[in-house]
């Protein structure tokens, strides 16, 4: 009987050497695959912060302008130099000594700068808005904003240019 017992008890001594380092690397594995999701997640949220801080950019300089609609030309007129900084924005008592037109100027010269503090690489930042006045017996202005900037690619590791581009009638 006691012969019985230490065969039975051999054959079970619990895992071998080989076993468990099978299950190290199959473990290995999966935490590696969890490693590179995780990456992946992370250049992806940056990605998704960068296009909504340039969505918000836009509906931004659209709400000036539609605040501002007597001198809609005045915003596009800016786009080269992106606007003049007259001071109307400081004060109530400086924007009640601006013109609409010099109101434009300032906030198109405010917007471009937050812009450029929004997005990532600052000199690679670039906006246009486009106004096309009305063809009678249209009345509502065509106005096309696009910003554009660079980000890294996490694909090839380079840059990529991105942009986001509106056209509303106002």
């Amino acid at each position: 009987m006691n012969m019985l017992n230490n065969k039975i008890k051999s054959g079970q001594q619990g895992f071998t050497l080989i076993e468990a380092l099978v299950a190290f690397l199959i473990l290995s594995i999966g935490m590696l695959g969890i490693a590179s999701l995780q990456t992946m997640s992370l250049k992806s949220g940056h990605t998704a912060a960068m296009r909504t801080a340039a969505v918000l950019k836009v509906d931004e300089i659209l709400e000036s302008m539609r605040s501002n609609p007597a001198v809609l030309l005045n915003y596009a007129a800016g786009t080269a130099d992106m606007g003049i900084d007259n001071g109307c924005s400081q004060t109530t008592v400086a924007a009640a000594n601006c013109t609409p037109a010099q109101m434009a100027q300032d906030e198109l010269f405010r917007w471009k700068n937050s812009l450029t503090d929004a997005l990532p690489n600052n000199a690679g930042t670039t906006a246009s808005v486009v106004v096309t006045p009305p063809v009678p017996p249209q009345t509502m202005t065509n106005v096309v904003v696009t910003v554009n900037w660079s980000e890294r690619d996490p694909e090839t590791g380079g840059a990529a240019t991105m942009n986001y581009s509106v056209s509303v009638e106002l």
